[in-house]
């Protein structure tokens, strides 16, 4: 997130603008003495309006929007070590913002996460269907949540809750295992987030071409 910030992100077209409108969600949150997720700041941010003046393509296209419009669950690890996580840091260094925890922690991102796999899978137990994990890329993003399944069973003691019914990811990191980003889909059998049956796929190639076509061919288009 920084990296690409830092090079090919304007800041002051970008990410000042997200800047001046999320701190706002962040100082009002903190004096009410309420609490949210990261995810639920940028909805708050967009269903405001503040940033619809400065949309650059058709608000149709936006994953953004869409995932906005539906209240889908987002879970974010990591949150902090990015550019908005180094904004909230500074306001918390001067006071604007007293209660460092007003953006819900990655901690409670997880007990989110767990609450939601174990509720759905009972749903789907039933022959219904599974719960697969379609992983984008790597890094802490994917190997957070897949993580789930195995805390839920080692951690908890909880043998009733399935595995995932499947596991895909499309990956441009060289191979490698052990590692978040480059290890093939076996790998993750040892660590019990995978079970030796589960299908897997591996797709090596660019997300942002693949990843359309992807979810074009699952809906039917």
């Amino acid at each position: 997130m920084n990296r690409v910030t830092d090079t090919c992100i304007p800041e002051g077209e970008a990410m000042r603008r997200i800047e001046a409108a999320v701190a706002e969600e962040w100082v009002a949150a903190d004096k009410a003495g309420e609490r949210y997720f990261p995810h639920e700041f940028m909805y708050k941010v967009i269903r405001s309006g503040k940033l619809k003046k400065f949309y650059q393509i058709d608000p149709k296209n936006s994953w953004m929007l869409a995932a906005c419009e539906k209240n889908l669950p987002i879970y974010v690890p990591g949150w902090e070590d990015a550019t908005l996580g180094n904004m909230y840091a500074g306001r918390c260094i001067t006071g604007e913002i007293r209660n460092v925890h007003t953006v819900r922690t990655g901690i409670e991102y997880m007990v989110r996460l767990a609450d939601w796999y174990t509720n759905t899978s009972k749903t789907l137990r039933n022959g219904e269907g599974s719960i697969g994990f379609f992983q984008i890329g790597g890094g802490i993003a994917g190997d957070f949540p897949i993580c789930v399944v195995p805390m839920l069973h080692q951690d908890l003691g909880r043998t009733n809750v399935p595995l995932w019914g499947y596991f895909a990811q499309i990956s441009d990191s060289t191979t490698s295992y052990g590692s978040y980003s480059g290890a093939v889909p076996n790998e993750k059998i040892t660590w019990g987030k995978l079970g030796i049956e589960t299908p897997k796929f591996l797709i090596e190639s660019d997300a942002s071409i693949v990843a359309p076509l992807a979810f074009a061919l699952v809906l039917g288009w």
